[in-house]
């Protein structure tokens, strides 16, 4: 997760590069390339290209959000020379952000900052918490996809892997089984724990069974009883580590709704499509 400092220090320099170009809000493809890391325009403009695409690909008038521009840049001594630029709007540089080294914590936040629609600093910073925590519950869900690929092929069919993920659940959380849990978080029944726990815990059952994963083919282990054993002592290892650190996975509050956040945030996007949309007619 990006720090509260950091997120500080982008939200200004995001918030200082705007500027107005034809009575539209816009960010220079230049300033954006230093904000976010990149050390060569021919790589950044390889971004803004993608983006381009995805623009076009969404009906959207390209011209409308990146339109190109020329700009002049200090060489010093008073000499000068222009160079090209391009001015992004908001979607266009939200664009630019979905298609950017996803690995850049500049990326992260640029696509949090220009997908939502207002420039409060607190909303941006719980979007970045909803996307962190939709993304770990998607990593869980692979994570735990590729476990029952694994072990399918050693012997465990779907009601074996079920008890295994049962018992690892009752190893994480001190003895409560998944059920206890669920009662617990009031959970609705027809509901997966998993997208009602808090971001925290979601990331410590992804390290299991990343784990049991792992060490399931590296000991060649087969059979519901060795994967089983395998799993439970990972994730006994996994509390062992937060208990140590203060934390009791199985005391710790629900978080929202996952699927209800993953509305919201795809909620945004359409917000700024149609928007885009709306501009391309005026």
């Amino acid at each position: 997760m990006i720090k509260k400092e950091l997120i500080q220090e982008l939200f200004q320099k995001f918030e200082q590069a705007r500027y107005v170009y034809n009575e539209v809000e816009c960010w220079s493809a230049r300033e954006l390339q230093e904000i976010l890391g990149y050390a060569k325009w021919e790589n950044f403009s390889r971004v803004v290209d993608k983006a381009k695409n995805a623009c076009l690909n969404s009906g959207i008038e390209v011209v409308h959000h990146f339109p190109d521009i020329r700009k002049m840049i200090d060489l010093g001594k008073g000499a000068q020379r222009e160079i090209e630029d391009v001015a992004l709007t908001r979607y266009a540089c939200y664009l630019v952000a979905q298609n950017g080294d996803p690995g850049k914590t500049e990326v992260a936040f640029a696509q949090t900052y220009f997908a939502v629609q207002t420039r409060k600093q607190e909303i941006i910073e719980q979007r970045l918490l909803d996307v962190a925590r939709v993304s770990a519950r998607d990593k869980l869900s692979k994570s735990e996809k590729k476990l029952s690929g694994i072990i399918y092929e050693r012997g465990v069919d779907d009601k074996g892997f079920a008890i295994i993920r049962s018992k690892g659940d009752q190893a994480l959380f001190g003895g409560f089984t998944t059920t206890d849990m669920k009662n617990k978080l009031l959970v609705p029944d027809n509901r997966p724990l998993a997208d009602f726990l808090p971001t925290l815990t979601i990331k410590a059952k992804d390290f299991a069974t990343e784990l049991t994963s792992h060490n399931t083919v590296e000991k060649d282990l087969k059979g519901e009883t060795q994967i089983t054993t395998e799993h439970v002592e990972n994730n006994k290892a996994v509390r062992k580590m937060l208990i140590e650190r203060g934390v009791k996975p199985e005391q710790l509050p629900p978080g929202e709704d996952v699927k209800k956040l993953q509305r919201k945030l795809e909620s945004d996007e359409k917000k700024m499509v149609k928007e885009a949309k709306q501009k391309k007619k005026k």
